[in-house]
């Protein structure tokens, strides 16, 4: 049993999630995208981060795995993870206008709990080629930057968020705070 499964979708920055969440005291594992939810179901994880990577064709079981544990667990979409939960639930993704790797200025809307303590702007490192374009039915939009105009969002009745930025990489100087927010939401610490 473990607190966190981070689901790696075979992006750069995925072994820096698994960090973060362990150097913040929760038991965590990092697993590769075809993991089954019957393994998932044995770890009886409090939470479950989807990460990110480089193309929505190559997610492995990541979207059985949001729509099976959405009503049971937390769960924060980062990059693509983020993509992913709006596609499943109706939004739209596109390609960027403004494919990015940078640091950027994101501006908090609502901080709700994931974004608590943020308001009402942070530095973040973007790094994406796609973008959510249109928010899915019954998600609330929490953040924007510039150049993107859905940064972080989430579902108005379950815990279950996404984030465009990357939170996990020092160039995120309070990313350690969104994921001390979720693991508190996870009750893992």
């Amino acid at each position: 049993m473990v607190d966190i499964i981070v689901v790696a979708n075979r992006g750069q920055y995925n072994h820096r999630i698994y960090r973060v969440v362990r150097d913040l005291g929760a038991s965590v594992k990092l697993v590769n995208n075809t993991i089954t939810i019957e393994e998932i179901e044995r770890e009886n994880p409090k939470g479950i981060i989807i990460g990110g990577g480089p193309y929505l064709e190559e997610v492995g079981n990541s979207p059985e795995i949001i729509k099976k544990f959405y009503k049971r667990v937390p769960i924060l979409g980062i990059c693509l993870g983020h993509q992913l939960i709006a596609k499943i639930f109706g939004g739209e993704v596109r390609r960027a206008k403004y494919a990015e790797y940078a640091e950027e200025e994101i501006f908090v809307i609502d901080e709700n709990d994931i974004l608590k303590g943020l308001s009402p702007s942070f530095k973040a490192w973007v790094s994406h080629k796609d973008e959510v374009s249109k928010l899915p039915k019954d998600f609330i939009r929490l953040a924007y930057s510039k150049t993107c105009d859905i940064e972080a969002m989430k579902h108005k009745e379950y815990p279950l968020y996404g984030v465009q930025f990357h939170p996990e990489v020092e160039h995120t100087p309070k990313g350690r705070e969104i994921f001390r927010n979720f693991l508190k939401i996870c009750n893992c610490i």
